[in-house]
């Protein structure tokens, strides 16, 4: 099985309800143009006191916790606004996968286009398996893409994914990559299209050169 097909790690419990993306990353961690730095602001209420000291008690400042690489979330894990920050930030953080009752629908979107794995399970199966993993923090959560399984030390459980998210996983390949596997089929169609509609072509150049903004 391919390292694309398998996603294994340490799990750690994050037991909010409706954890919304202004509290995965809140708007202060925006404010730069690209997306380096952004594991700093991943659940920073959560993780530091209004002095900016870390919590001791969260769970992701705990030792026994480090490297945690799938959480184990609430419902609607991922719901308000729709920034892709949220993802891209869990993913520098080391999160390759969160498993919830439940997902906001955009963040959804945002994740699996980036290749965060998001796994649906019902709440109860979900509510056993924060149980487990807040009683051994060496608990591994083996994902199984290909099989479409969750497996840990306490069971085994199928879960669902669309083809088109799941070819993904296993191909290495985030949205833009799918996409790209159909660049033949892009590139006649925009012949043909540029064919019979041919002042379409390079308009942006064309008028920029018109207007000497080259």
């Amino acid at each position: 099985m391919s390292d694309n097909a398998r996603i294994s790690g340490k799990g750690a419990a994050i037991r909010f309800e409706n954890l919304d993306t202004d509290q995965i990353i809140p708007k202060q961690f925006l404010r730069g143009i690209d997306k380096k730095g952004l594991d700093r602001g991943i659940l920073y209420d959560h993780r530091f006191d209004a002095s900016g000291a870390p919590r001791p008690d969260f769970v992701l400042n705990r030792p026994e916790y480090a490297g945690t690489g799938i959480l184990v979330g609430g419902a609607n894990f991922g719901c308000g606004s729709s920034r892709e920050h949220a993802v891209w930030g869990l993913q520098q953080f080391g999160i390759r996968a969160v498993i919830a009752p439940s997902f906001g629908e955009i963040f959804y979107s945002n994740a699996m286009n980036n290749r965060l794995l998001l796994v649906m399970l019902p709440r109860e199966i979900v509510e056993p398996l924060m149980n487990d993993v807040d009683a051994n923090s060496d608990n591994v959560i083996d994902i199984d893409v290909q099989a479409l399984r969750v497996r840990t030390s306490s069971g085994d459980y199928p879960f669902e994914l669309s083809a088109r998210h799941q070819r993904m996983f296993l191909e290495g390949l985030d949205m833009i990559g799918l996409s790209l596997q159909q660049r033949a089929e892009i590139e006649q169609f925009a012949g043909k299209y540029w064919a019979e509609f041919p002042w379409t072509r390079d308009v942006a150049r064309l008028t920029r050169d018109r207007l000497d903004l080259a």
